[in-house]
């Protein structure tokens, strides 16, 4: 259906240049953004007017760190970014993208996603196949998708603890090429999580030689808490080495002997950025963290699929083997239940659902047994098919990192579809920010943040049209009231709308209104900028 033409009226133009917001008139047609002029001076007739008058009228936010891969194959619409004014998502972080996926390695695949998304039925193969099958569904939002370095380590290598050899780095080389080619955006990692976190740098500069100077190697680091300096540092030494455009996903310092020191860890960023590298980065601004259960394992009992972690799991010797290194460490691994403590691990999501919203350590207490004990019954009896919510920051790193040149803003959001207790910055990181970190805390001017939310994840992603109120740009709004955006942050009761939001605009058709989805799925994928 071809969008109607519109005028906006009376709103305050925020235009994603960084620009503070001024009062401007914005006049759509056919989908795109036409004209912007100073209120009163655009001169159309019959064209409807929307008035926007005590609104705030910006560029749709780009979340750049999503994995609502899933979304388009779920019967229902995931309407958690679209309700807080993401009109765009990056997706295929951490290394987790849906392809490619090859025949040889595609059980142990399949079994890995259940760990934190929800039941799927593989159908496709290869990037391009992937890619058809969730365009015929429909996307809510746009899509701008990243191939994930895990994926293609199972499709190559399987689940093992290996090192690839020649051929194999060759094949994996090759399966990236044909991702980009087919539409990915860049490249993520995951270097916590299996089998990634076998991986070595060379490896990772290899791969990322593949992506050229514009593509960027996007990077859940090998640590974030005692390994935050040196995990920095090889991120940094991969974009040297490679040329190619760094971007550290969600930089967070882990754990109360890190909190703190986030100057020293920007520091060591400006430091690599003034010899030239290309890094940026992204935050969400919460003090919990999430992710699949399993990350809490130490990497050697992560190796072979979840057959072979569940293996160890039911053997008496190496559970006391775990319990050892859970409490000596393992040389280039750092443990987060150490960091957070049990009583900082809340259950997001379990397959049986008895465990959503409890701590472990309160479910510890409650059955008369060790936090430990209890960490690994639960993962037996879920079959890993769980994940949590870790409480291990502190708010005061995560606003100075976002006021710090260059951060952006993602949601983080796990797979939509599992149900549960998700982290609240599923449904709100974007008012929140808005809310919080703008207006209660001044952490940055309005008109910045806002251009940390749409133009600037443009420019390093790649995501063409979009991002700037200009004429020729899609017509990709948000509207909200600057006064009243929020998000309620509630961890046991998380799923909420955000409030302030009045309208949302995708290609000139109106897709959100107040706090209800008007639908049908608008949002397309992307390819990247020429």
């Amino acid at each position: 259906m071809q969008a109607r033409d519109v005028l906006i009226r009376g709103g305050t133009v925020a235009d994603g240049t960084g620009a503070e917001p001024v009062p401007a008139d914005v006049l759509i047609r056919g989908g795109r953004i036409t004209a912007v002029n100073a209120p009163g001076r655009i001169s159309v007739d019959h064209v409807p007017v929307l008035d926007a008058s005590g609104l705030v009228v910006a560029p749709g936010f780009i979340d750049v760190h999503s994995h609502a891969d899933n979304a388009p194959l779920l019967a229902e619409d995931d309407t958690s970014k679209i309700l807080q004014g993401i009109t765009t998502e990056v997706t295929g972080n951490c290394g987790f993208s849906l392809a490619p996926v090859r025949p040889a390695s595609a059980q142990d695949f399949a079994s890995f996603t259940r760990r934190i998304y929800p039941q799927m039925d593989f159908t496709w193969s290869d990037w391009e196949e992937f890619t058809a099958v969730t365009d015929a569904r429909g996307h809510v939002t746009n899509m701008a998708p990243l191939v994930g370095h895990g994926t293609l380590r199972i499709a190559v290598l399987g689940t093992a603890a290996i090192t690839p050899d020649a051929a194999q780095m060759r094949t994996m080389c090759r399966e990236l090429e044909r991702a980009l080619e087919g539409g990915a955006f860049g490249m993520s990692t995951g270097l916590i999580y299996p089998p990634a976190v076998f991986s070595e740098s060379d490896e990772l500069v290899q791969l990322a030689r593949c992506l050229g100077p514009d593509r960027p190697y996007a990077s859940h680091m090998r640590g974030e808490g005692s390994l935050l300096f040196s995990s920095i540092d090889e991120t940094l030494g991969i974009g040297e080495q490679s040329g190619c455009r760094v971007h550290i996903s969600h930089l967070k310092a882990m754990g109360r002997p890190q909190w703190g020191r986030m100057p020293e860890a920007l520091g060591r960023i400006h430091h690599a950025a003034d010899r030239g590298v290309r890094v940026t980065k992204d935050i969400y601004p919460y003090a919990a963290s999430s992710t699949m259960l399993t990350a809490l394992l130490p990497p050697p009992f992560l190796a072979d699929g979840n057959e072979g972690v569940l293996a160890r799991l039911e053997s008496a010797a190496e559970r006391e083997r775990l319990a050892t290194l859970m409490t000596s460490g393992v040389p280039g691994w750092e443990s987060n239940a150490e960091a957070v403590g049990w009583d900082g691990i809340m259950i997001a999501h379990s397959r049986s659902h008895r465990y959503d919203g409890r701590t472990l350590g309160e479910i510890a207490r409650a059955e008369g047994c060790s936090p430990l004990d209890t960490y690994v019954r639960i993962l037996r009896e879920e079959r890993l098919e769980a994940t949590m919510v870790l409480f291990s920051m502190d708010e005061d790193d995560v606003r100075t990192a976002f006021a710090d040149r260059d951060t952006m803003v993602g949601t983080d959001g796990l797979p939509p579809g599992t149900g549960g207790k998700p982290h609240p910055r599923m449904f709100g990181t974007f008012p929140r920010i808005l809310g919080e970190y703008v207006r209660e805390h001044h952490v940055l001017p309005l008109g910045e943040a806002i251009r940390r939310m749409t133009s600037l994840p443009c420019t390093v992603f790649g995501i063409p049209e979009r991002g700037l109120i200009r004429a020729g740009y899609i017509a990709d709004l948000v509207a909200f009231d600057a006064g009243s955006v929020n998000h309620e942050t509630n961890y046991r009761d998380p799923v909420r709308h955000p409030s302030g939001i009045s309208w949302v605009m995708q290609q000139g058709h109106m897709t959100v209104a107040g706090n209800s989805y008007l639908g049908p799925r608008r949002g397309r994928r992307l390819t990247p900028a020429a």
